[in-house]
């Protein structure tokens, strides 16, 4: 058995950056910016007026001053007069401010007669005036990799970029092994159960910037394990769930290896999740996960989303984890890392009562795994443990 550091390692050697490609802005949320990007105008591309009042020289700006209202200016309506000493523009929010004009004072200051305008006792600092590139100037630039937020469309948008590099999507195949399966919606017979651990794990690559293909469950045959292979060949990423044990049923190394894997590890120290293999089948990786419904899911978290993120340039890392106190008294770990289920709040994090590698219901309530090294002495209550968010 290998440690979790050295698997991730091996995983990481497996995979590359994908190559990029045009979408257009609309559609690169939640992409991953592949090269970087520069700004084509300014924002603001001229002065502009921060708020609704009346533009004027800031050197006239005194109370009780008097100025005579020459034109007015409107958000997408530029005046193009200059204001001269003695002169006022109405102006609204985000007009371009006009030439001689450095200072628009708050229509709240000011009383109005006519076209003549009177600036009141008490005026605040001002100068309320927006300044031409104040939020970016052309050749300003969003650095790559990133993955792409709401927020950052609205900047590209402003940017005046309408089609964005992005990272490919990795393409993922997914095959269910085992005799004992069936699909959602099809009624089990005698000895069989649903088919759920490649379901979620295609939510959780495709929540996680990847695509998704569940091919056909292959049973527990070498033809069915081949033809579901033959389906998965030109994939990014092949994951097979079951199958990759020592059991007499356990076809999935075997036939990966007649098919030329070059395989990389077998077995993990780690629980739940110690039979997992992994090597490079053709110009895919592939990740042979346990049947474990818990088991397959957490190593969806630990190993296969980080190769993700690989692939889809955001560098190669573990899962982001944290400190957290304990909720609960542990008692002493075996030798092997131990991924617990278990709820985080208010920093506190407490493991589920049941450990079971089956139980998905306990998987589902978890918002968290507690990651307990090899060989961990007991721990009290209080004490600060590492954490990865769920």
């Amino acid at each position: 058995m290998i440690t979790v550091e050295d698997a991730l390692s091996k995983l990481f050697e497996l995979v590359q950056p994908l190559q990029a490609e045009m979408v257009p802005l609309r559609l690169a949320v939640g992409r991953v910016l592949a090269q970087p990007v520069s700004a084509t105008r300014d924002q603001p591309p001229f002065a502009a007026s921060a708020m609704d009042g009346y533009a004027l020289r800031g050197a006239d700006a005194v109370a009780g001053a008097c100025f005579e209202v020459v034109g007015e200016a409107a958000a997408g309506h530029h005046w193009t007069g200059t204001l001269k000493a003695g002169q006022a523009l109405r102006i609204f929010t985000g007009a371009p401010l006009p030439d001689g004009a450095d200072r628009v004072v708050i229509q709240e200051d000011t009383s109005r007669s006519g076209s003549v305008i009177t600036l009141g006792q008490s005026l605040d600092s001002g100068p309320h005036v927006r300044p031409a590139g104040a939020d970016f100037r052309v050749g300003d630039t969003v650095l790559a990799p990133r993955l792409l937020g709401a927020h950052d469309i609205a900047l590209l948008a402003a940017m005046n970029i309408a089609q964005v590099p992005v990272s490919q999507k990795p393409s993922v195949a997914i095959i269910a092994t085992g005799d004992e399966l069936v699909l959602p919606g099809e009624v089990p017979g005698p000895g069989q159960i649903i088919a759920s651990n490649t379901f979620g794990l295609a939510a959780l690559i495709e929540a996680n910037g990847g695509t998704a293909r569940l091919l056909p469950v292959a049973r527990d045959n070498i033809a069915s394990l081949v033809t579901a292979f033959a389906l998965a060949r030109d994939a990014d990423l092949i994951l097979t769930v079951g199958g990759a044990s020592v059991g007499d049923h356990d076809l999935v190394g075997k036939v990966a290896q007649d098919l030329g894997l070059a395989r990389s590890f077998y077995k993990i120290a780690m629980r739940p999740g110690k039979p997992l293999m992994a090597g490079r089948l053709g110009k895919a990786a592939m990740v042979g996960l346990p049947g474990n419904p818990v088991s397959a899911m957490v190593c969806g978290h630990v190993f296969v989303l980080p190769m993700l993120r690989a692939m889809l340039g955001l560098g190669c890392a573990s899962a982001p984890s944290f400190t957290a106190k304990l909720g609960a008294e542990l008692s002493a770990n075996g030798p092997r890392v131990h991924y617990m289920r278990a709820y985080l709040e208010d920093g506190i994090v407490t493991p589920a009562a049941s450990q079971d590698s089956a139980l998905l219901s306990v998987l589902s309530r978890a918002n968290a795994l507690l990651i307990r090294p090899a060989h961990e002495p007991a721990r009290p209550v209080g004490s600060s443990a590492r954490v990865m968010a769920l």
